[in-house]
């Protein structure tokens, strides 16, 4: 496969977007196939409708070119498709495969015998064999079938695409050497798996296992707070030059993936005889920090700053993380936070870099423009993620103008605490902290 092939990618999210403007960019003809017609105006008008760096710049440069968007794929495609559709959890926490069913449907239908359909969604651990493959051998004997799951992160997709190792596991023999080829013409290094089933493992384990570290590091922080200590300084004193692996700082395992990667393998052991219990429980950890947070926050204020009646509250960032910087909301710890103050007597106002002001509003919060407006006269600011502007801000002259006495609660301990203990009236605090 040393020429390059036509690629179609089905579904113009965060995967599928950053993918097709980094095969485009690296010369493949991509054809990009997304269902929501204002999206896909969007994009043939040069605009992403996300927020990562350097994509509208390669989606105006290719477009026209060797880049299109379309609503579906023309049939008798010839060229490799690769499926890049979200795969939420539902309010119970279990898989919806709704969008890859239907994707799969549609992509059966347009394509010829022999293609090669690579899916890169991230799914339970049996599904491309079980509810893939069928639909596809349902109208195509010959057919090759491939998992190459996604792990880049945001902020950083368009070098991390090409950097990364990309995981291969296929059907069989023929269909992993096909995507071998094809990704190595992507990726500085490939690594082929034994199976589809290898291959959708990869990419949950990765995750869970991150998930599972930084609960460990929410756990240190509770068991601190219970007992009046600082839980970074004991993370800090336990890490300095002890030739283990280093324990993680305290703070928010959220977003689109890590929110329900661990629900994900959770149900491909449905019915299997086993649990695995340390990640339903590093899940269970994480999901009930934000609400922990919220409470420990109004705890703080009924103690140090005269109870929260009344008060005017600033809530910085909405945005699921601050770094890599992204306007993405999906599974961010803001909205539980929020949920719980809002079931207290605070005007709350809401401030973020890159979310709309009217996604702040709707969640029940005041926007304010600028953060330093949010600072004036409030009684309690919390800051939700670590946006590079938010450490940068002039926090103790800003403090100052807050009501007196005051909280400031920082989820990630972005200011010296030293500095900030010593302002008059205002206490700092943090998770586990204060």
């Amino acid at each position: 496969m040393a020429q390059k092939p036509e690629v179609a990618i089905v579904g113009m999210g965060y995967v599928g977007l950053t993918l097709a403007v980094t095969l485009a960019d690296l010369g493949f003809r991509v054809l990009g196939c997304e269902r929501e017609p204002k999206v896909v105006s969007q994009l043939n008008d040069g605009r992403s409708h996300i927020f990562e760096p350097g994509v509208d710049k390669v989606l105006q440069a290719r477009l026209g070119s060797n880049l299109s968007v379309d609503t579906q794929l023309p049939q008798g495609f010839s060229g490799i498709v690769v499926v890049c559709v979200s795969t939420p959890v539902g309010p119970d926490n279990t898989p919806d495969l709704t969008n890859l069913r239907s994707a799969v449907q549609s992509v059966a239908g347009a394509i010829g015998d022999g293609a090669l359909v690579i899916v890169r969604s991230t799914v339970p651990v049996g599904t491309c064999r079980g509810e893939v493959l069928p639909v596809l051998r349902g109208l195509h004997e010959d057919i090759h079938l491939a998992s190459c799951p996604e792990r880049t992160i945001q902020g950083q997709a368009l070098q991390e695409l090409r950097e990364l190792p990309q995981v291969v596991g296929g059907l069989d023999e023929a269909s992993t050497q096909m995507a071998v080829e094809f990704w190595q013409q992507v990726s500085t290094r490939v690594v082929p798996v034994s199976s589809l089933e290898a291959a959708e493992m990869v990419k949950l384990i990765n995750n869970c296992h991150t998930d599972l570290v930084y609960s460990y590091g929410n756990e240190v922080a509770m068991m601190a707070q219970q007992v009046g200590l600082d839980p970074m300084e004991l993370i800090r004193a336990a890490n300095v030059d002890y030739p283990r692996p280093d324990l993680a700082r305290p703070g928010f395992v959220a977003g689109p993936c890590m929110s329900k990667d661990s629900y994900i393998l959770l149900s491909s052991f449905n019915g299997a005889g086993y649990k695995p219990e340390l990640v339903a429980g590093a899940r269970k950890t994480n999901d009930a920090l934000p609400r922990k947070v919220a409470l420990h926050f109004i705890e703080t204020m009924n103690r140090h700053a005269g109870g929260v009646e009344g008060a005017k509250v600033l809530v910085c960032g909405f945005a699921y993380k601050g770094r890599p910087v992204t306007d993405d909301v999906r599974g961010t710890p803001t909205l539980p936070i929020l949920e719980v103050l809002n079931q207290y007597p605070l005007r709350i106002y809401g401030h973020d870099y890159l979310v709309p002001a009217e996604t702040i509003s709707s969640w029940g919060a005041i926007p304010v423009e600028d953060p330093r407006q949010g600072f004036e006269d409030a009684r309690g600011v919390m800051f939700v993620n670590e946006h590079p502007d938010y450490q940068a801000l002039p926090i103790l002259g800003l403090s100052s103008g807050m009501e007196s006495p005051a909280v400031l609660y920082d989820c990630w301990r972005m200011y010296d605490s030293q500095a900030m203990d010593a302002l008059q009236g205002i206490h700092y605090a943090g998770i586990g902290y204060g």
